[in-house]
């Protein structure tokens, strides 16, 4: 048995249960768990996963009878008998972070080696998760509270005679400081399992942090720490992108180079003016979320007489470009319609922010007090939490508590890089426990 929860109550056979797309075993952690909490036994009778460094992971923590890589090549037959199946799908392509083509995407039909398993099988269940963007994607009107894709998928299960349940739930709702909303799909031959009314547990970020450990020292670390205070850092994404009072931008603390208040003043006022669809009426081009604006209409709303040195110094600085409006451009290709943006040179040139996101080597400074958001592979290593006068990132133990992971797991990665990965892939191991627990009671 593996490091769970010991059984209470006597039991000839075990629980057998298969483990699909395992990644590094956050569903059947969560299932055994529950489970052996219930007084029951349990035995993964099979786990396919095929990222290598999850497989690593796998093999460290638990034990593996029978590990299978691609499940696409695994025949019904040779798939011993079992009760429950798990299955957390791949999400690409119905998340937000991804180009959401949902089936048209070749990991979109690994549904169907779920389905397909399921109807040959027969096991008593099953548990299936995914990104939140999965039930409206595809959405046939924008009203309508599923997609098409969603749709698909609940038809398909029902129709193999099964009861099937789903839900939306957020991890910070089951005593873990991250915001993480996956839904969570459960079916069973004998009747439908409920999935609302669990009982609400919160907790903080400061709850799962270490404390002492090294901070960074960089130059976009100490130009932060010296244009702010530490507290004065909790929650601020750090991005020249949007406005608000939660965005610290480049220009801020002159991370490419000094600038004047009066400078600061000007790009900040640009950067909400420059969002007005007004810009794209007088350029007579179809309107973006950031035009382009000239030094006229600049004048407008910001007339000072110094305005175009000011203009050309934050270009050769680099929080501005030159540039003329960009048009929207539609033609035929080969693969279809293909629609992009740009420059209209018989437009007169303008003013633009360098804008972006992922540009600057800290994405978030995280409010010890608050929860993090959604942790995604791509951010993982830009969120920052504090730590004594300064920021570092986040340590691989952290980031296995914020998602309920016990303190025994281990993360053999040779890189933190590919830790960060894992992580922003996998599941929240207190929701399934919980999703888990409904399923056991049916027994």
């Amino acid at each position: 048995m593996d490091k769970q929860v010991k059984t209470t109550k006597k039991q000839e056979k075990p629980i057998r249960f298969i483990d699909l797309f395992a990644g590094i075993g956050g569903l059947r952690l969560g299932f055994e768990s529950a489970f052996n909490a219930a007084g029951f036994k349990t035995e993964c009778v099979m786990t396919s996963e095929i990222k290598p460094f999850a497989v690593k992971v796998l093999q460290q923590n638990f034990t593996h009878g029978n590990f299978v890589g691609d499940i696409t090549q695994v025949k019904n037959e040779d798939i011993p008998a079992f009760d429950f199946l798990l299955g957390g799908f791949p999400c690409q392509p119905f998340s937000a972070g991804g180009k959401r083509q949902g089936f048209t995407d070749t990991r979109g039909t690994l549904f169907f080696e779920i389905e397909r398993i399921i109807e040959y099988k027969r096991p008593r269940g099953f548990i299936l998760e995914n990104v939140e963007g999965l039930v409206k994607h595809d959405l046939e009107n924008k009203k309508d509270v599923i997609g098409r894709t969603f749709n698909t998928i609940i038809e398909k299960l029902e129709a193999l005679d099964y009861h099937v349940s789903w839900e939306v739930l957020d991890a910070q709702d089951f005593g873990l400081p991250q915001v993480r909303k996956r839904v969570y799909i459960v079916g069973t031959l004998n009747e439908k399992v409920s999935l609302t009314g669990f009982k609400t547990k919160t907790a903080k970020i400061k709850n799962i942090l270490e404390q002492g450990l090294p901070i960074m020292n960089t130059k976009f670390t100490n130009l932060l720490l010296k244009h702010f205070s530490l507290e004065e850092l909790y929650g601020k994404s750090i991005k020249d992108k949007r406005g608000g009072t939660n965005n610290i931008h480049s220009w801020e603390i002159g991370i490419k180079g000094k600038i004047s208040k009066e400078q600061t003043l000007l790009l900040n006022t640009l950067f909400k003016e420059r969002r007005k669809k007004k810009w794209a009426l007088e350029h007579g081009i179809a309107w973006m979320d950031g035009m382009t604006l000239t030094l006229n209409q600049i004048r407008t709303f910001y007339d000072t007489p110094n305005l175009k040195e000011m203009l050309d110094d934050l270009v050769d600085k680099g929080y501005l470009r030159f540039e003329h409006p960009k048009s929207l451009v539609t033609e035929q290709t080969e693969r279809g319609v293909k629609t992009y943006r740009k420059e209209n040179k018989k437009l007169h040139p303008g003013y633009n922010i360098v804008s972006g996101k992922l540009s600057f080597e800290i994405n978030k400074i995280m409010d010890p007090n608050g929860v993090t958001p959604t942790l995604v592979a791509t951010d993982m290593g830009r969120f920052v939490v504090p730590d004594g006068a300064g920021v570092r990132k986040m340590t691989l133990r952290e980031g296995l508590r914020l998602f309920g992971y016990p303190e025994w797991f281990e993360m053999p990665v040779s890189k933190i890089e590919e830790g960060y990965d894992l992580l922003g892939n996998t599941v929240a191991v207190s929701v399934v426990k919980n999703v888990a627990g409904r399923l056991a009671q049916t027994i």
